[in-house]
């Protein structure tokens, strides 16, 4: 009986992959209208936003200082969400101010549009004061990290400026987002 039941399965399953075979052609002639759209799930390259999300109103200044930014990662060869990095970190360090000594209300001796320090290596103050000089330097420690382009841009940014307040990043990625959206083709 084992022999039959085996035998009998393999017919079926036979019959199945023929009638594949045959069918399969006819059905991609089929007529259209009879087809049923099938919902197919994409999932975006980049994360979606974490948590509550903050908004600035750009002035002048700010806005060239997101055209660098852009620019910068453009040159660098860098996709769009190496610009959305940036901005977003931007925006958290400096709200895309290129600031400079603040006197007691700065960080230790932090400037520029990222908050880089020149005791840190990351160039001299004319330098991290040039937007596009500092962008540049952003870029090249998050090129160092590995996975970047797959991870939470939080954790993307923290593991370049190392900040006291890690988590700060996340609330500026939708705005980052749609900056560059609006000026990457511009």
């Amino acid at each position: 009986m084992n022999t039959i039941f085996r035998k009998s399965m393999l017919s079926v399953a036979g019959l199945a992959f023929a009638g594949g075979v045959f069918a399969g052609p006819i059905a991609a002639h089929a007529n259209p209208v009879d087809a049923k759209p099938v919902a197919v799930a994409v999932q975006s390259a980049a994360p979606k936003p974490q948590g509550d999300q903050s908004h600035i109103t750009l002035n002048d200044e700010q806005t060239a200082n997101v055209k660098a930014i852009i620019a910068a990662t453009k040159k660098a060869g860098l996709p769009e969400r190496a610009a959305v990095i940036s901005i977003a970190t931007s925006l958290q360090e400096s709200k895309l101010e290129n600031l400079g000594h603040l006197g007691d209300a700065n960080d230790h001796d932090s400037l520029g549009l990222f908050q880089q320090r020149p005791s840190s290596g990351w160039g001299t103050p004319e330098q991290i004061t040039d937007p596009a000089y500092s962008t540049t330097a952003f870029l090249k420690g998050l090129k160092q990290v590995d996975g970047w382009q797959d991870m939470a841009l939080t954790e993307a940014a923290q593991t370049v400026q190392v900040s006291a307040y890690p988590d700060a990043y996340a609330q500026w990625e939708q705005q980052a987002t749609d900056l560059v959206g609006q000026y990457w083709n511009s």
